[in-house]
């Protein structure tokens, strides 16, 4: 049987409707029964007859946090995919960060010690990896630099690759995966299905910083192929497309039958905005939208390379990102 965590996020949730798909035994362990409508909609992205497989699931109601939870919904498992995640770019979410993405990962690969899992996946993130060096491609060797100022989301994710690096020195098989921003529908009050929302509301600016995408059908495919392989303790970026960050918002409104943003946010006026976003939160306690980390990124011109990927697994293709966003953009019109 096959354990998947962070069942009701979107890489979850997407990798639950192939693994339903392809008639495999799947235990998906979930925190919050409302969260599970979200996974209803993600599979009704596939096919409208999707009650068959969801109900093929033997959902599982606990948290990587909750050792007795996750001890149980590890019983009689064989494969592991360790989606669970917080994500934050809020830096006095510091804490709760390395709470849910250090220590809950470390719950989760101790216990498939214990449980003599035959292999892991863990999903990751690009933020793990280092800076490029002379503008050349990032690829899994660019190595972090814990002296630079990192966001605390990558910290805490980089971190959590630690605990799984660790495990593997334990006896544990395991795969990381580094995606770039996924792509994928369903799920619209957060992550990149967020950006479909905003978008479809109206975009007035675009930054000229470099965005790096993928589609969430390609890193669950890629996900299955690792586990399927004989590859083991090794890890692989997944992007597609390193695209500017105007074309790719002007791809992102035309899905939604929006107008294109036509005005440059230099960087002089997100600096602006990130300090007053985080006097406002000082202040009044709003919820931070810009952070300085999140500022710089809008301006930056990181390029990552898939190379290795392509080179170690069979028949890795990725989805076309204009594809992608035009089909994704349709499922947000029809749903909302």
């Amino acid at each position: 049987m096959i354990l998947v965590t962070g069942a009701t996020g979107l890489v979850g949730s997407h990798l639950l409707f192939k693994l339903a798909k392809s008639n495999e035994k799947v235990r998906a362990l979930y925190r919050d029964k409302e969260k599970l409508d979200a996974v209803r909609r993600v599979f009704s992205c596939y096919t409208d007859n999707y009650q068959p497989l969801f109900g093929s699931i033997e959902w599982f109601e606990g948290d990587i946090l909750d050792i007795p939870s996750l001890s149980k919904a590890l019983k009689d498992i064989k494969y592991v995919y360790h989606c669970a995640a917080l994500v934050s770019f809020e830096p006095h979410k510091y804490h709760t960060l390395r709470k849910t993405n250090i220590e809950g990962t470390a719950n989760v690969v101790n216990l498939s010690i214990a449980n003599q899992i035959e292999k892991l996946c863990y999903v990751s993130s690009v933020a793990t990896l280092g800076s490029p060096i002379k503008n050349e491609p990032v690829t899994e060797d660019t190595f972090w630099n814990p002296e630079e100022d990192n966001n605390v989301y990558a910290i805490t994710k980089y971190g959590a690759e630690m605990e799984v690096w660790r495990a593997t020195q334990e006896g544990l098989n395991a795969v990381i995966v580094n995606p770039s921003v996924i792509l994928g529908a369903g799920i619209w009050d957060s992550g990149s299905g967020s950006l479909f929302k905003r978008a479809h509301k109206g975009l007035n600016f675009y930054t000229k910083g470099t965005i790096n995408l993928v589609a969430v059908e390609d890193v669950v495919s890629i996900m299955i192929k690792l586990m399927e392989s004989n590859i083991t303790n090794q890890r692989y970026i997944l992007v597609a497309k390193n695209w500017s960050y105007k074309q790719f918002l002007t791809t992102l409104t035309a899905s939604v039958n929006a107008k294109a943003p036509k005005n440059l946010a230099k960087p002089w006026l997100l600096n602006t905005v990130w300090r007053l976003d985080w006097l406002l939160h000082k202040i009044i306690g709003k919820k931070r939208e810009l952070t300085k980390h999140l500022s710089r990124s809008l301006n930056s011109h990181t390029v990552y390379s898939n190379a290795k990927i392509k080179s170690e697994l069979d028949d890795v293709q990725f989805k076309s990102v204009e594809k992608t966003i035009s089909e994704i953009g349709a499922i947000y019109l029809k749903q909302v």
